[in-house]
């Protein structure tokens, strides 16, 4: 699973990393170097003008301008909260178990179906961690790992994106929406997979434009889009265990363990 990473990049350069034609007016989150479960977090997506099925209002595909004359769809990015919410929900508490989906349920399981074949996003992150058993009898536990792209690149993602309605508000309450997300895990591959056997599917930049496009709802087209585990060009070291607390913060907690080595290459 992905239970914790790390985004500290500007809004202003996830903006341009990521080609984003709409930016909402929200307030830009700060450096988080222990992301968790229920936090605010970016999310990548791109919509059309209006999803079928969609009435106008706060939060709709029908209250900006998300698309271009001809009705193609717009890259916007977006706070949502982490742990999506579907939209058949009674309330957001299902939010808390819903951090991640399984690749290979995602299409099939009724909290992820929809959104898998209309609502995929990309979430930026500087790397994530995963925790693997330290296998010392006499001091049992777990070593939490840094995983991350070697050249320093932004990783992206596979996440797929939600908007809840709170029925006990009025429509032009701008808190009647919730956006909310999940990230893809599939099976670890190569050195990343010593540490854990589940890691975040990784979207490589050639293939967002894909992932993103909400014209892509059929069945063969969206198998396709599962791509397999990517750990080449991904690096991880071993980090301080005080990234098990989530009232820990700041770029302490992604610094390489003392003594621990140079980073293990995973390509």
């Amino acid at each position: 699973m992905c239970g914790r990473f790390a985004s500290a990049r500007k809004r202003t350069e996830l903006l341009a990393e990521f080609g984003v034609q709409q930016d909402p007016d929200e307030e830009p989150l700060r450096p988080d170097y222990n992301v968790a479960p229920t936090k605010p977090i970016y999310a990548v997506l791109a919509r059309k003008p209006r999803e079928p099925g969609e009435t106008a209002g706060p939060g709709t595909a029908g209250d900006s301008p998300q698309a271009h004359d001809d009705g193609t769809a717009e890259r916007e990015l977006r706070v949502v909260r982490w742990g999506l919410v579907p939209f058949w929900a009674k309330d957001i508490s299902i939010g808390s178990r819903m951090i991640n989906a399984r690749a290979e349920t995602v299409a099939t399981k009724p909290a992820f179906r929809r959104a898998f074949a209309r609502h995929r996003c990309l979430i930026p992150a500087d790397g994530y961690y995963e925790w693997m058993k330290t296998g010392d009898p006499e001091h049992p536990g777990k070593q939490p790992y840094f995983i991350h792209r070697a050249d320093g690149g932004v990783l992206a993602f596979a996440g797929l994106y939600e908007r809840w309605r709170d029925r006990d508000r009025p429509d032009e309450d701008d808190d009647a929406w919730l956006w909310t997300a999940t990230i893809i895990t599939t099976r670890a591959a190569d050195e990343v997979g010593q540490i854990h056997d589940r890691m975040p599917m990784v979207i490589e930049p050639d293939r967002w434009a894909d992932w993103l496009d909400p014209a892509l709802t059929a069945a063969g087209d969206l198998h396709g889009l599962l791509a397999p585990a990517v750990s080449a060009h991904l690096a991880s070291y071993p980090v301080s265990t005080e990234v098990n607390a989530v009232r820990h913060n700041g770029p302490q907690l992604i610094e390489p363990l003392a003594g621990a080595g140079e980073p293990t290459s995973a390509g």
